[in-house]
């Protein structure tokens, strides 16, 4: 294990977050408000920073096992080091809870225990919504883009944070690789906020409701999120670009260079717009009756598929309220989430078009012993490795939710509670169902089980393993 090398790139991590606080601070500043808070925050973690920094490593080598422990350790510490802010301004006193909402925003998960967000100070909004943005596609892929890391072994760190079954270069360097997808999901970003603008938000609410859905994450300026501008223009465009943020960001890269047939063939891009289709048509037939009309159903039904698909969490009515076979297909698409390489969370389309071949494949050779099933992705075999690291991920994802749940029941709230919040969780969502629904917030749990449910999400964003590996005795010895 090259304890040093950790040491010196978890130092990297926390001088680029304080670098990333000063935005926040500049915003408080334009609107003439106190940002004692954040200057404090970020001389305690420049000096951390510097420490750690100071460390020199014998080797810049960094393989898989240096990779996980970097990767769990560095959300683990950016949660600590980013909740500060909240603490110290008052606006968040409870340590815990200001963990809870960091984990939140840096996980994209979007649950929050806020009653009054509009309360809030305008810096501590734009860090509680860019916290999204960073960890969208992952503050150490942004290192790995603008500072020189460790040469090849660095796509060991890549693998371990950005989330997906696979995670391969677009180009042969990893830096490269960390630069484009920066470069697509920066662009994204500027063009949703220009659009939001044009529908009359201000360039704030516009910037930080952009940040929020390009990390698929949910925060609002408002307690009634979207619902709050009670306008079809800016549902229809953060529905749209919750989807667009929902899919794999390789498919973006190879539009730029032209290879516009290999994004329509592709196989989990089917599933995943086939999903979508079919789960807006069943919702808004369910719906109908109750607003009036098969347009207002469709327009609701749409925007609530995008945000619970893409694992997005922003809201416009609730869903809770709906019938109860419509409550049954939002928790459906809670499990299936977004495409893997994308912001969202969840078990990943592709994954779950895995684990339906599989079981195919199976009933198949029940039913004739000699036939030889092959498992294919995009016209390609899954090999047996592949397979059986999708069956781990799942048992492990289901038996984690199970716990999970177990554990917050000490409080004594109703299983759909439990459950929804656990699995929104788990799957970096937001809203669940009945207390934890788009009107209730998980302020109602316990400290226990909001430190349970930080791990779930941080879990469910790091794709398991990376948090995992921090309990096992194989992982500190050489």
């Amino acid at each position: 294990m090259n304890y040093r090398m950790i040491f010196k790139v978890l130092g990297l991590l926390l001088l680029c977050l304080a670098g990333l606080m000063f935005l926040p601070l500049i915003a408080g500043l334009c609107y003439g408000e106190n940002v004692l808070n954040f200057v404090i925050t970020i001389v305690i973690t420049a000096l951390c920073a510097l420490i750690f920094s100071s460390i020199k490593p014998r080797s810049t080598g960094i393989f898989a096992r240096e990779g996980f422990v970097i990767v769990g350790l560095g959300w683990i510490l950016m949660s600590m080091f980013g909740a500060l802010p909240f603490v110290i301004s008052g606006s968040i006193p409870n340590y815990i809870d200001a963990v809870f909402e960091t984990v939140s925003g840096f996980t994209t998960t979007g649950a929050t225990i806020l009653n009054d967000i509009e309360a809030m100070p305008r810096a501590d909004l734009f860090w509680r919504s860019f916290t999204h943005w960073i960890g969208g596609m992952g503050v150490l892929v942004f290192i790995m883009a603008v500072l020189p890391m460790s040469g090849e072994h660095s796509m060991h760190i890549m693998r371990a944070e950005v989330p997906g079954p696979t995670v391969g270069k677009l180009v042969p360097r990893a830096r490269k690789t960390a630069s484009i997808l920066y470069l697509i999901y920066i662009g994204l970003t500027i063009l949703e906020t220009v659009l939001l603008i044009c529908g009359g938000m201000s360039f704030y609410d516009a910037l930080l409701h952009a940040f929020a859905t390009a990390g698929t994450g949910g925060f609002s300026t408002r307690a009634a999120s979207i619902g709050a501008y009670n306008s079809v223009y800016i549902e229809m465009v953060v529905a749209t670009f919750m989807l667009l943020f929902g899919v794999n960001f390789n498919m973006y890269f190879l539009l730029l260079i032209g290879r516009i047939k290999d994004v329509f063939k592709n196989e989990e891009l089917h599933w995943y717009l086939g999903i979508v289709a079919a789960a807006v048509l069943a919702l808004a037939l369910g719906i109908t009756k109750m607003y009036g009309g098969f347009l207002t159903a469709l327009r609701h039904a749409y925007f609530n598929v995008a945000t619970i698909i893409s694992t997005t969490g922003f809201c416009t009515v609730d869903f809770d309220k709906w019938p109860e076979y419509c409550k049954w297909i939002i928790v459906l698409l809670m499990f299936s989430g977004a495409c893997a390489g994308s912001t969202g969370g969840g078990l990943k389309v592709s994954r779950i078009a895995i684990l339906a071949k599989s079981a195919a494949r199976e009933v198949k050779q029940m039913i004739r012993p000699r036939s030889v099933g092959r498992v294919e992705l995009d016209g390609k075999r899954v090999d047996n490795g592949a397979l059986r690291a999708v069956s781990v991920f799942f048992i492990l994802y289901m038996f984690l939710l199970l716990t999970s749940t177990f554990l917050v029941s000490f409080d004594g709230l109703d299983l759909s509670t439990n459950f929804t919040a656990s699995l929104s969780c788990l799957s970096n969502i937001g809203p669940g169902l009945s207390a934890v629904g788009p009107t209730g917030n998980f302020d109602i749990f316990s400290y226990p089980s909001k430190i349970v449910l930080s791990f779930a999400m941080l879990l469910g964003r790091l794709e398991i393993f990376p948090i995992l590996v921090l309990f096992s005795k194989h992982t500190w010895k050489n």
